[in-house]
C-alpha cells in the first residue's frame, strides 16, 4: 500500500496543500462496480480487525475526519463502517462549542470522548476546528495559534503514549466539487436539511480556509500522529482510501484474540 505514502503530510513542516489534486483516484478499480465490491470486502475486513481490537480490550484507535463542508465526513462513516459492529465503534461529532465548553480550555471537550480500551473512536470534525475557524475569523492571534499547535501535538502524544493509535484524515475536495454538492442540497428537497445559509458564508472564505488547513497540517503532522490528505472529489475513492488506511493501520498493530482459556476444555453444555 505504498501509494498511501504520497498523501502523508511530511513531519518537517514543509507542505503545500495545492500540490495534492482533490480529483486524484489512485485507489479506484477499473469500474464503479468493481470499486464498490472492493469497498464491501474492505468493510468486512475492517469488521474482523475491529473485532480483534474489541476482544483484546487494551489498545485504542482514534480516527479524525476533517474537511470543508460537503467533503464527506458523514458519508465516510456510513460506508467505511457499514459492516462494523457498533459494540466497539463510537462516533462523536464536534460542533461549535457551547457556553460550558467555552468556559474550559479548547481541548477539554475532546479529552472526555477519547477512545477507551478496545474501542475505535471516530471524530467527525475535531480539536482541529479550534485552529481553523478562530484563525480564519481572527478570533485568536498568531502567538495563540502556535501555542494551540503545540498543545495539540502534546495532547496527541499523551494519547499515543497511553495506547491510542491516531489516524488523521483531511478530506480534500475542490471548490468546484463543493459548489456542485451545495447546489444539490439546495435543489433537492430531501437534502435541504443538510444545507445552512452559513455554508455560503464559509465558502466565500475558501482561500483563507485552505491556507489555515495547510498551516495546521504542516504544524501538527508528527511521527506519532501523521496526517493523510484524502482526495475526495470522488466519494467512492475517498471511502476506499480511508478503508485501506485503517486496515493497514490495524494490521500493523498485530492484533490477536485473547488466549484460549484452558479451564474450559472438556466442558459440555447440556
Amino acid at each position: 500500500m505504498s501509494s498511501l505514502k504520497k498523501y502523508r503530510v511530511p513531519v518537517d513542516g514543509k507542505f503545500k496543500l495545492r500540490k495534492i489534486d482533490p480529483g486524484d483516484t489512485p485507489f479506484l478499480e477499473d469500474s464503479e462496480t468493481r470499486s464498490r465490491t472492493r469497498l464491501e470486502k474492505l468493510a468486512n475486513d475492517l469488521d474482523e480487525l475491529q473485532n480483534k481490537l474489541h476482544a483484546e480490550g487494551r489498545r485504542k484507535v482514534l480516527l479524525v475526519l476533517q474537511g470543508m463542508d460537503t467533503s464527506g465526513k458523514d458519508g465516510t462513516i456510513r460506508w467505511v463502517f457499514s459492516r462494523t459492529s457498533p459494540l466497539g465503534v463510537r462516533v462523536t461529532a464536534f460542533k461549535a462549542p457551547n457556553d460550558v465548553e467555552r468556559a474550559h480550555d479548547f481541548l477539554w471537550r475532546c479529552h472526555v470522548v477519547v477512545p477507551a480500551g478496545g474501542q475505535l473512536m471516530v471524530w467527525n470534525r475535531s480539536h482541529y476546528e479550534d485552529v481553523l475557524v478562530p484563525v480564519v475569523e481572527k478570533f485568536i492571534d498568531k502567538d495563540e495559534t502556535v501555542r494551540r499547535y503545540q498543545q495539540i501535538n502534546d495532547f496527541e502524544r499523551l494519547l499515543v503514549e497511553s495506547g491510542t493509535t491516531i489516524v488523521k484524515c483531511m478530506l480534500h475536495i475542490s471548490r468546484d466539487e463543493q459548489r456542485k454538492r451545495l447546489q444539490e442540497r439546495i435543489d433537492e428537497p430531501d437534502k435541504n436539511w443538510k444545507f445552512a445559509r452559513t455554508d455560503l458564508d464559509v465558502r466565500r472564505k475558501w482561500d483563507a480556509y485552505q491556507q489555515a488547513y495547510e498551516q495546521a497540517l504542516a504544524r501538527t503532522s508528527t511521527r506519532h500522529a501523521p496526517w493523510h490528505v484524502i482526495p475526495a472529489d470522488s466519494k467512492v475513492h475517498r471511502n476506499l482510501m480511508i478503508a485501506r488506511l485503517l486496515i493497514e493501520t490495524l494490521e500493523g498493530m498485530k492484533l490477536k484474540f485473547p488466549p484460549a482459556d484452558p479451564s474450559l476444555k472438556g466442558i459440555v453444555v447440556e
